[in-house]
């Protein structure tokens, strides 16, 4: 038999405790924590609050424009992510979660508590992890 997964939330499926950046960080230190935690995004906190999210994608097409490519030691978080976050409460239903990575067309949702702290990240790789642990489960 299955797992009811409508129950699970994402708290139950997140990294958690994730890597963080602040957007007047250099683009180059997010590049290096991106490789050096093989991760391939990670949410821009500003004073404990999520403002946004930088990921390897946003560096690739940063490095392909000649004008900000010149710039590059100058460049900071706050110039190259993706603002704002799109964000879920550590109790959203799996399902909503899923939805929202599908219609927004986005791999990585940050997870916050009460407070809109970052608390962890769900990654359509979690997803994918439950599913084949319910079918190893349940077979």
């Amino acid at each position: 038999m299955a797992t009811v997964t409508h129950d699970i939330r994402v708290g139950n499926l997140m990294s958690i405790d994730p890597v963080v950046i602040d957007p007047g960080a250099p683009v180059s230190e997010a590049e290096k924590l991106l490789k050096t935690h093989r991760i391939s995004g990670m949410p821009v906190v500003d004073n404990g609050t999520t403002v946004g999210v930088i990921s390897q994608t946003d560096i690739v097409v940063a490095r392909s424009s000649d004008l900000i490519s010149g710039n590059w030691r100058r460049l900071r978080v706050r110039n190259i992510m993706t603002a704002p976050a799109v964000t879920v409460h550590i109790e959203t239903s799996i399902r909503r979660a899923a939805r929202l990575m599908i219609d927004r067309h986005i791999h990585r949702l940050v997870v916050v508590d009460g407070e809109h702290r970052a608390v962890g990240v769900i990654t359509p790789l979690d997803l994918l992890a439950l599913l084949v642990d319910e079918g190893q489960a349940a077979g």
